[in-house]
């Protein structure tokens, strides 16, 4: 069910056309990807139930699996406390990344040995 009036979206495109939209998978609790929304991507998401999101590099809207049936389907969408994040709580089919990884989050760069 959509919480908020879908005229009332500009709130979140206060400082850019562009708002960052982090997706998170809610049954294994894993951070899948960034990527970016526009007012009409997000409108999209709201209205569909799945991710919709604007491609900085082709200038156009993809529909997440659309094309590769690694589908987004939206479980919540939550804003930041300044307008200007999403985190988007979905269940993921198949891999997120478009290397075939499950999260575009696999290159490990640093790890404190300690806590290991």
């Amino acid at each position: 069910m959509i919480q908020i009036d879908l005229q009332d979206l500009d709130r979140f495109f206060q400082k850019s056309d562009l708002i960052p939209a982090i997706c998170y998978e809610v049954d294994t609790k894993t951070v899948l990807m960034l990527a970016y929304m526009n007012k009409e991507s997000l409108k999209r998401t709201l209205e569909t139930g799945y991710t919709w999101f604007w491609s900085r590099s082709r200038q156009e809207y993809w529909n997440k699996g659309a094309t590769s049936g690694h589908l987004q389907k939206v479980v919540s969408v939550f804003a930041d406390c300044d307008d200007d994040t999403l985190l988007v709580n979905v269940k993921q089919t198949g891999s997120a990344c478009h290397t075939g990884s499950y999260s575009c989050f696999f290159k490990e760069i640093y790890t404190d040995t300690e806590e290991k």
